[in-house]
């Protein structure tokens, strides 16, 4: 192969066109180990991926060029493959061709429904090397791994709050749009979340699902119990590192921090008071009515 071979690709309208082939494809960078057809194994010069295939080679030259020649016609999204931009437009049309034997579930994915697949067998593959965490999803291991590595990659556009999980920045805005979109049906009561909506419904029913295994202590949140428990363990996982303080609750925690901040973050709208606590907060606001 020398610089002036070209490689051949399909565009959108499936038309093959000739690209000039640079020096990744120069025969510096061919191996010399053989198919049984006899054809060489062409190795990327950027990297350590080898192939028979002219064609595969092309494709992935874009992962270092950053060449994406697929574009959606609804949007700004672009692709590197083709049948990248293929499940893309799933988002724009609906269409979900795989289908769960098991449930109603349909995906736009394959990978999708795999994944899914493993809510029905319980199969969970992927372990975390940190901790003793698994999961059926890749997708949460990568997420879950940054709780790890204080990855924060998702950042408020108002605020300097960040977090591991885009959704959580999306939950996060709505303490500055004040949106509220679930409803209790039983009363006015509205949240920003949908499982502290959950835990409002059981206020209403009475529920309290969670139980002591060591005294008659019943609770609607399963955190709570958590809680509940180190009042027998005794244990107080949450440590300040400028003092001796220890806390059962890590909110506990945040707020003693404060301490050594001097952080207020709650302020009054009708005057110049500022605390630590938003439970002040509440309380100063009597003066004013």
């Amino acid at each position: 192969l020398t610089e002036d071979d070209t490689c051949t690709v399909n565009t959108d309208e499936d038309t093959a066109v000739n690209i000039p082939t640079p020096t990744i494809l120069t025969s510096s960078v061919v191996k010399k180990n053989t198919r049984s057809s006899g054809k060489q194994k062409i190795k990327c010069s950027e990297c350590d991926y080898e192939t028979f295939s002219k064609g595969n080679l092309c494709h992935h030259r874009r992962t270092h060029t950053g060449e994406k020649p697929f574009e959606c016609s609804e949007c700004n999204f672009k692709a590197i493959h083709k049948n990248s931009l293929i499940i893309h437009m799933r988002t724009h049309t609906g269409e979900k061709p795989f289908e769960c034997s098991k449930c109603d579930y349909k995906a736009a994915r394959k990978s999708t429904l795999n994944d899914h697949l493993r809510t029905h067998t319980g199969e969970k593959p992927f372990q975390c090397t940190k901790c003793n965490y698994k999961t059926s999803h890749k997708n949460r291991m990568s997420v879950h791994v940054r709780t790890h590595t204080g990855e924060k990659r998702f950042e408020c556009s108002v605020c300097n709050y960040k977090a591991v999980r885009k959704s959580s920045v999306i939950v996060h805005m709505r303490n500055h749009t004040g949106e509220k979109p679930f409803e209790c049906s039983d009363c006015n009561y509205t949240a920003a979340i949908k499982s502290t909506l959950i835990n409002h419904m059981q206020t209403h029913t009475g529920e309290k699902p969670f139980e002591c295994s060591e005294c008659e202590y019943k609770a609607t949140r399963k955190r709570h119990l958590m809680y509940h428990m180190q009042t027998h363990t005794g244990e107080k996982p949450f440590e300040c590192s400028v003092c001796d303080y220890k806390a059962v609750q890590k909110g506990s925690l945040v707020l003693h921090m404060r301490t050594h901040t001097g952080e207020k973050p709650f302020h009054c709208s009708q005057c110049n008071y500022t605390t630590a606590r938003k439970s002040h907060l509440v309380l100063h606001k009597r003066i004013h009515r």
